[in-house]
């Protein structure tokens, strides 16, 4: 790639990058080619780009190994508590990069590629993104992992190996289409499958009630092949295992005697058992009823539990000691987090395997339960509470759903007695929600059946103390906490952004790697002159090589003196998209009706996914491609304003969007944004941001003093009270020229002249049934863009505005979130002990 700079060159410069010993280089040029030629012998004398990758990441590979295996025989010896991460989602991205940097070997790596003729930066974009997450959720349990390798926890990953990940987003005609994302196509290095630790999953069948206990039969079994993906901690020779389950038919599925005959045919049925771990459901904050949803929920926790108690039963205490046959001491030695209420079956998959298989009595087995399992709560819409028909439990899981009314009884008894004659009381708080269609409310068996419920930022936590389970913290106060989310500086400074991170440890040296809330001391930097210089470089080489880019991936021009004004996230009406392209249509409006004027130029970017069945969120799109069109094509505009639509927005392209970001848009209404992590992203890589008083920007903003920060709009209590009194979007619209005509342009069809009527759903959504008020904070976020301009227009004051936010960003680090877990939910301590490497003896 043509970059600004020659950047191979600069990459050397980078301290943080370690350093490149020339024994290492030597050592690594060797295993390099030594996996090109074993790689090569095969079938080919011709080396491709991919042939050089894959002989790196297997190099790469080989210094992991030895430290796994001791990270693992060090956890068997000592048998500290194990930590069990439970997640639909881990949203990898790459990891080629990261595993050099938490090895220190990226500027060996670097300088042994180089000599090879080669450029590092061109083999690290021939790696796939393991996109096996939505968004979010499914990026906070891949940082937790970072960190609770970087912590010396002893944790384990669990999810599923998705032959398919989220969705490739391609741009047609300015709409969404989506094609599969068929990751594995050339094969994963990081993975290894671990076929001897297969395990048999259950479905369907009958329950049997004998004298002799409870017996689940008839079920049809599905096997569980395990997949160990290393993890690796930073520069401390620790190596944890993320363990993601892929479905396989058993040699006899369909063989049985009722299927004589038709071998052909049963053979073939064999994919209705491995579709189990085909493809990832492409929903954020969205519940969909699906059978073969609940079937990958329920095949994790099977898997993943029948996983756990081997290890509990197996591990070197478990050889002598009896005490390993009897389940009193498992809550000391298990925790497991539940990542949302997708892996709720382990509650009663737990109950299922203590009473039924272990024969614990009912009671100590729930005990058991609640101590060992806590519960994350990531979302209050209501729209994406799982809430499954009881006739498919019935159905899918029928043991399962006894285990789920006897818990309820046992629960609802005990609320009776504290509230007698409290129906409605009842009523709310049961897992079983009666109705035309009765349904098991898997939030409500998280919070029984966990003995801590957290949320995920202050606000948020508060929102689910007072609302969305109030009867439950009336109840059992004691048990709800807040977790406010984190983001590793590993792969969000380090990784993405080195020259920030350099420019950083020259001030401050490297301790703010491992210890983020050392980025303190850059305080006393604010009024430093090369310091500021410097900071303000780094930005403007990011913005160059980001602008190069785009221009070589998707042929746009872009002006890199322009503000960055970025807004990355799923597409979704409650994170406001649409009031963005209200904004960029107005200064569209604004430098029309006054050509001659100055104006601060700016390059507005949005980028993000649609759910497929989410018809508003793909016309959203449509509306940002269109008003790009326009915008874009105006002479009059030149280039004072571009909107540019960013396609395929994934963990690989937030990596060079974010560090290149002036102003982060963070506008969701408030009290919807759980959290968010993007907006950390942005604090720490020198970006400022423009937001609601909603999820994190609520901390961010107390971190760093409100007035380093854009803040506007309502706060939840207005939101609140507008909702008492009564949302009308008619009275804004009157009432305010500029709203009116972008509105007015968008539904006469001035952005889509060949398709008048294009918008009308958008328009009637926000004029009739708008659930999260984009007009009522139009006119603050118009006023507050203003500030934004005018700040802008004095890069001194901006970059001194930058140097507090990234000093004051040290909070929000995915390591301070898993000490908390640790500590207060947990029960274990951190350990900054090295593991000896696997060249010294062990101690």
């Amino acid at each position: 790639m043509a970059a600004p700079l020659s950047d191979g060159e600069r990459r050397k410069q980078i301290s943080v990058r370690g350093i490149a010993g020339l024994g290492d280089v030597a050592e690594v040029r060797k295993s390099f080619n030594r996996h090109l030629h074993f790689t090569l012998v095969k079938d080919r004398n011709v080396a491709t780009p991919r042939d050089y990758y894959f002989a790196l990441a297997h190099t790469v590979r080989d210094h992991l190994v030895g430290r796994w295996i001791r990270t693992q025989q060090h956890y068997y010896e000592r048998d500290p508590k194990r930590i069990y991460y439970l997640s639909l989602e881990f949203y990898m991205g790459r990891t080629l990069q990261n595993t050099m940097v938490n090895l220190g070997l990226q500027n060996a790596c670097d300088e042994a590629i180089y000599q090879l003729g080669l450029d590092l930066e061109e083999l690290e974009e021939i790696e796939e993104d393991a996109g096996l997450g939505n968004g979010g959720l499914g990026r906070l349990a891949a940082c937790f992992l970072d960190s609770m390798a970087t912590l010396g926890l002893a944790a384990y990953g669990y999810g599923i190996r998705y032959e398919f990940g989220i969705f490739n987003q391609k741009i047609v005609d300015g709409w969404q289409v989506e094609e599969a994302d068929d990751w594995l196509r050339y094969g994963n290095p990081w993975e290894k499958a671990r076929p001897e630790y297969m395990l048999p999953v259950h479905f369907y069948g009958r329950v049997d009630h004998t004298p002799e206990g409870v017996k689940w039969v008839d079920t049809q079994v599905v096997l569980a092949m395990p997949y160990d993906t290393p993890v690796p901690g930073y520069k401390n020779n620790t190596v944890n295992t993320m363990r993601l389950w892929s479905a396989k038919a058993p040699n006899d599925f369909n063989l049985q005697e009722f299927n004589v005959g038709d071998y052909i045919e049963a053979v073939l049925d064999r994919n209705l058992a491995e579709n189990i771990s085909r493809v990832l459901y492409p929903n954020d904050n969205f519940f969909e009823g699906k059978e073969l949803r609940l079937k990958q929920e329920y095949f994790v926790v099977a898997a993943t539990l029948q996983d756990i108690i081997r290890r509990f039963k197996s591990s070197k205490f478990g050889c002598r000691d009896p005490v390993r046959t009897c389940f009193e001491t498992f809550p000391d030695k298990v925790a497991i987090q539940l990542n949302d209420t997708h892996p709720a079956l382990s509650i009663p998959e737990l109950m299922r395997i203590l009473v039924d298989v272990e024969k614990v009595d009912w009671d100590k087995a729930w005990e058991i339960t609640k101590r060992t399992c806590a519960y994350t709560n990531h979302t209050v819409l209501p729209e994406a509470l799982e809430r499954w028909p009881v006739s498919m439990f019935e159905k899918l899981l029928p043991r399962h759903l006894e285990i789920i009314y006897a818990l309820n009884q046992m629960h609802l008894d005990r609320v009776a007695a504290l509230y007698p004659g409290d129906i409605d009381r009842l009523r709310r708080m049961s897992v079983i929600e009666e109705g035309d269609c009765k349904r098991i409310n898997m939030a409500h068996l998280c919070v029984i059946g966990s003995h801590a419920v957290n949320g995920v930022a202050r606000i948020h936590s508060d929102i689910v103390k007072n609302s969305v389970f109030k009867d439950f913290y009336e109840l059992e106060p004691e048990k709800f906490q807040n977790k406010t989310n984190g983001i590793t500086p590993r792969r969000w400074l380090l990784l993405c952004n080195p020259g920030l991170a350099d420019v950083i440890a020259e001030k401050i040296g490297e301790g703010f790697i491992t210890d983020l809330s050392q980025l303190k001391k850059l305080l006393d930097f604010i009024n430093n002159e090369t310091f500021i210089r410097d900071v303000a470089k780094v930005k403007q080489e990011n913005k160059l090589k980001f602008a190069a880019y785009l221009e070589e991936q998707y042929k746009v021009k872009i002006n890199p003196s322009s503000m960055f004004d970025v807004q990355v996230k799923r597409i979704h009406e409650y994170k406001r998209q649409l009031l963005n392209c209200l904004h960029a249509i107005t200064l569209y409006n604004r430098i029309r009706s006054d050509p001659s004027k100055s104006f601060v130029p700016r390059t507005i970017m949005i980028g993000g996914k649609a759910a497929p069945g989410y018809h508003m969120a793909k016309m959203i799109i449509k509306l940002i491609t269109s008003v790009g069109e326009v915008i874009n094509n105006d002479p009059y505009v030149g280039d004072k304003l571009k909107v540019i639509f960013l396609e395929n927005y994934r963990v690989s392209l937030a990596e060079k969007v974010i560090p290149a970001a002036d102003l982060s848009q963070q506008i969701s209404t408030a009290g919807t944004e759980a959290s968010g992590t993007g907006n950390m992203k942005f604090m720490v890589n020198g970006a400022l941001t423009i937001g609601t008083m909603d999820g994190a920007n609520v901390e961010m903003a107390e971190e760093a003093g409100e007035e380093n920060l854009f803040i506007f709009g309502m706060r939840v209590e207005d939101v609140e009270a507008l909702d008492r009194k009564g949302y009308n979007a008619q009275e804004y619209y009157q009432r305010l020229p500029e709203l009116r005509q972008a509105v007015d342009q968008i539904s006469s069809g001035f952005f889509s002249p060949r398709d008048p009527g294009c918008f009308k759903d958008i328009v009637n959504m926000l004029m009739y049934h708008d659930r999260f008020k984009v007009f009522a904070d139009y006119e603050a976020y118009i006023k507050c863009q203003g500030q934004v301009d005018k700040l802008f227009m004095d890069p001194r004051e901006w970059t001194k505005k930058v140097i507090r936010n990234i000093a004051c960003s040290g909070k929000f680090s995915s390591d301070r979130t898993i000490t908390e877990y640790a500590r207060e939910i947990w029960g274990v301590e951190p350990s900054a002990t090295k593991i000896p490497p696997p060249n010294l003896p062990r101690d």
